[in-house]
């Protein structure tokens, strides 16, 4: 039998009728449409055994959603850690001192309904600067020439899911990207293979990035020092597949799903998962050995403190430090409709050192200049006696008048900002809406809050929606 003659086809016609792996990519009706007949399906057992790993090499390296890039213009701030105070915390027992509401004691006050409540905490002028501060937060006292207190905050409607909703997305009722997600959505982050925005406890609304890619969403962990490390991150090491092979299945997931949206049309669920697993590969290598406080001095763990809360402030130093850009510290329980002397006292005191020793070891090593330190709750608090709170008075929820704290960044330390009126219950000088808070900190890393947007659903979208102002004066 006579051997068969060589080819003479040329290299062009042999690739154009070799299987490609685009040949893979079809909507149910052209499967049917191409194996229907015998030859369809001889030739898809040669298109599956294709050696795709070649091709793949790389490609899961080509799009970098949170490859670190510069703002709309120079500022210090790199990262962002925010201390939320959620319940909301009163501002006059905390940085908002009132000597008249004190005078008035016990007493019915014009304009108001039901009787005075002055504060049971004594204020006292610390630091250069000589701002007054609260008997409760001693240690943080000592760091005040570092921080920028607001005093005339506001916000829309008093009630927590709302409130809360509106100081992390901006937003009073629909789902919108969280500050945390618009952060690293115009940043980027420093570090590849950690998430760029972590949040330590917290609702998931908190955290959400809703209609901004997935890979924006915020990582939550609930860290807390009694975990074992491999607890702490679940199902972040794979036991059953070497690194190599981890990394040549996602080259080939990441090429799969890019001719897909070349063929049909791009899944932003589907990608946000493929990123999900990306970063889950990559936090393999460095995400368990940043919760690893032990690694860290004996000196440095006893400023933080043996508390949870002081612990997820020694993390959230730790991640910032690793290039993490927006880390969130949910700091909670400051609804004090009664007994307020005993538990803003006690809430205080477990925030007061750790926050302190945060703001001390950032500024110890070089990071408070470029890591935003911010504090505050949802909303104020009355300053009559709370309609549940008789012998025990605690204070009601008050949307007018609400405080918060900056430090780091760009901020102008030892400066109090806006003034409320001579009893503490509404802002009155230099007012701040919540819009204007979020304008001023995207100021501060650098963004023109009115040009950060996104396009979606043919409309652009921004974290201060069409509002907000910048306080110019608390930008050093």
């Amino acid at each position: 039998m006579n051997p068969d003659p060589a080819c003479s086809c040329s290299d062009k016609y042999r690739r154009e009728h070799s299987p490609s792996l685009e040949s893979l990519i079809f909507t149910r009706r052209q499967f049917l449409e191409r194996t229907g007949m015998g030859m369809g399906a001889l030739s898809l057992a040669s298109i599956l055994g294709l050696d795709l790993r070649a091709e793949a090499a790389g490609t899961g390296s080509a799009l970098k959603p949170l490859a670190a890039h510069g703002p709309h213009f120079p500022a210090k701030a790199k990262a962002v850690i925010h201390i939320f105070a959620e319940g909301g915390p009163s501002q006059v027992d905390t940085w908002d001192p009132k000597t008249e509401l004190t005078k008035f004691d016990g007493q019915t006050i014009p304009g108001h309904q039901g009787v005075a409540f002055g504060s049971p905490f004594q204020f006292t002028p610390m630091g250069q600067s000589g701002i007054p501060v609260s008997s409760v937060f001693p240690k943080l006292g000592e760091c005040v020439d570092d921080m920028a207190i607001v005093r005339s905050l506001w916000t829309d409607i008093p009630a927590h899911d709302v409130a809360q909703r509106f100081m992390n997305t901006g937003s009073l009722q629909l789902p919108k990207p969280s500050m945390g997600s618009w952060v690293v959505y115009g940043l980027g982050t420093e570090n590849q293979n950690m998430p760029g925005f972590v949040t330590l406890g917290g609702k998931p609304e908190w955290r959400q990035a809703s209609f901004l890619p997935g890979v924006f969403q915020g990582c939550n962990v609930n860290y807390s020092p009694k975990m074992k490390l491999d607890e702490v991150l679940l199902n972040i090491s794979n036991q059953f597949t070497s690194p190599d092979r981890q990394r040549r299945q996602l080259d080939l997931v990441h090429q799969l799903n890019e001719m897909h949206a070349q063929a049909l049309q791009k899944d932003a669920q589907l990608e946000a998962r493929i990123e999900a697993f990306e970063m889950a590969f990559k936090m393999q290598t460095e995400a368990t050995e940043a919760f690893d406080i032990s690694k860290e001095p004996t000196s440095a763990r006893a400023m933080y403190g043996t508390s949870d809360l002081g612990s997820r402030m020694l993390v959230a130093r730790r991640l910032v430090e690793r290039g993490v850009r927006f880390v969130q510290v949910n700091a909670g329980g400051w609804d004090h409709h009664n007994r307020l002397d005993d538990a803003l006292a006690r809430k205080a005191g477990e925030v007061d050192g750790p926050a302190a020793a945060l703001l001390r070891d950032l500024k110890q090593r070089g990071l408070l200049d470029s890591t935003l330190v911010i504090w505050g709750g949802e909303f104020g608090r009355t300053v009559v006696r709370d309609r549940n709170g008789n012998e025990s008075p605690g204070r009601d929820h008050n949307g007018r008048a609400m405080v918060a704290w900056m430090a780091g960044g760009g901020v102008k330390g030892g400066t109090t900002y806006g003034a409320t009126d001579e009893f503490g219950a509404r802002a009155a000088e230099n007012k701040v809406h919540i819009h204007d808070f979020h304008a001023t900190i995207l100021a501060l890393l650098g963004f023109d809050h009115k040009k950060l947007t996104y396009r979606y659903n043919g409309r652009d979208f921004r974290f201060t929606d069409n509002f907000g102002e910048v306080v110019k004066d608390l930008i050093a």
